[in-house]
């Protein structure tokens, strides 16, 4: 175990490798996801900005009536996408952006985001040409066949099936999110005074009622996300208007020091570089765009049209990053707490909370349990996914993997994690060095792609 534990260890060293850049450090593997979210951007022609009333159009269900294989509406296979990005991350990941970066740290997510808005419409749009249907409907998809079928239509079947299952591989394990049980315990232990000893019953009634989503179809995980996931966003909005609105006054100040502190901060990472630099790190990590995990989502969305999916799928960063991140960071700027050199993390943000009123981290530990039972059961989806690719995709199959996930849930809540989140969060960013490779090998086929649906479009309208 003790060699395990140091494989595991050199393995976390080198994907969080970090160079120092501009007198401040940063991980490769932010800069591998970040290039391609810029020079997309610029390749599409700003897509990120032109195809979002298309985006918002078809999840309103405009163009159903065009039909496709799929198991989901276009609206369904947003929400279980959102429900795996839109999580902690978005809670704790501003308040750590804001300790470590400074108010311009906010600035640059949200800049950041919409960068990245344009990599999650690439990678959706290729995973949607290149998705299977089985003879009795069901729909595979996702990075790993982007790879296989797309690189086999070019002569490259071999190598285009190792790629493929390199990322199954890797996201096999990443699908693992023992960290939003320990995480989710640990907050509602605060809010409802929980014991220690409550851990493990948590852990199993959290596990249970994942089990019940993830046991079922993607048409069943559609449905769930998509009433969970406006819930959710309600609830944790909800509570960052209150605080808004309390302190409204201090909005627009809030605003300027954002703005100021991007350009001419005294971030801990370095001043303004530092605040770049740190945005640029959390909008990377909350997006996860690049990572192709959200593919395997949308490829169950019921179109015909690629490019129409690729359009809705943009949409996930603007929301995840743009919208419920910019306003969190607005909120805790409000607040002040971001301050208190005695708080970290979720911290941060539950003080906040409390700071308005006594029962605030109540809605807060409601938000943080409904973003952790969203992302367990669309990371559920995504690792069986990823098993059956490399195992084989029937039922009895995916059902091994799935007891296993749902049974290493309640674990999440009692143990110190510490070596498997290691593994589980260098898996989770190895997924995006097959994925990235794949965007840049099929750039081209994409553009013409997009310019194809574009003229049709056009055309129909």
């Amino acid at each position: 175990m003790e060699f395990i534990g140091s494989l595991i260890d050199r393995l976390g060293e080198a994907v969080f490798y970090e160079v120092d850049m501009f007198g401040s450090s940063i991980g490769l593997i932010v800069v591998w996801l970040a290039i391609p979210m810029v020079f997309f951007t610029f390749y599409l022609g700003f897509i990120n900005l032109r195809g979002m009333g298309q985006g918002i159009r078809a999840i309103r269900g405009k163009f159903a009536r065009e039909g496709g294989e799929g198991e989901m509406t276009q609206f369904q296979a947003l929400s279980t996408a959102l429900s795996g990005t839109v999580g902690l991350g978005n809670i704790a990941g501003v308040a750590v952006a804001l300790a470590l970066g400074g108010p311009g740290a906010i600035f640059w997510m949200f800049i950041i985001g919409w960068f990245a808005m344009t990599l999650k419409f690439s990678e959706v749009t290729l995973g949607m040409k290149y998705r299977e249907e089985l003879p009795d409907g069901t729909i595979l998809g996702g990075p790993m066949y982007t790879l296989r079928n797309g690189l086999a239509a070019r002569g490259k079947p071999l190598l285009g099936k190792w790629m493929g299952g390199l990322y199954a591989f890797f996201a096999m394990f990443a699908a693992l999110p023992m960290f939003q049980v320990n995480q989710s315990f640990s907050q509602a232990s605060t809010a409802f005074n929980l014991s220690q000893d409550s851990a493990l019953a948590y852990g199993i009634i959290l596990a249970i009622a994942a089990a019940i989503v993830i046991f079922g179809s993607a048409r069943w995980l559609g449905r769930v996300t998509a009433a969970i996931v406006p819930t959710m966003g309600f609830v944790y909005l909800g509570g960052i208007f209150i605080i808004l609105a309390v302190g409204f006054a201090d909005i627009p100040a809030a605003i300027m020091v954002i703005i100021a502190d991007a350009f001419t901060g005294q971030a801990a990472g370095g001043g303004a570089v530092g605040a770049f630099v740190v945005g640029m790190r959390r909008a990377v990590f909350s997006t996860e765009a690049g990572t192709g995990s959200s593919v395997m989502a949308h490829v169950h969305a019921r179109t015909k049209e690629p490019v129409s999916e690729g359009m809705v799928a943009l949409l996930e960063p603007f929301i995840d990053t743009v919208v419920i991140c910019t306003l969190g960071g607005i909120a805790l700027v409000v607040a002040g707490t971001w301050l208190d050199p005695n708080l970290e993390d979720i911290a941060i943000t539950s003080q906040a909370f409390a700071n308005v009123a006594p029962w605030m981290p109540y809605v807060l530990a409601a938000a943080v349990i409904l973003f952790a039972y969203s992302t367990i059961c669309a990371w559920g989806f995504y690792g069986s996914q990823a098993w059956g690719y490399l195992f084989g995709s029937s039922k009895g199959s995916t059902s091994i993997y799935k007891i296993v996930f749902v049974a290493l849930l309640p674990a999440g809540a009692v143990l110190d994690l510490g070596t498997v989140i290691s593994f589980v969060d260098s898996a989770f960013f190895l997924m995006a060095i097959p994925n990235v490779i794949a965007l840049y090998i099929f750039a081209p086929e994409l553009k013409a792609m997009l310019k194809d649906y574009q003229a049709r479009r056009m055309a129909k309208d």
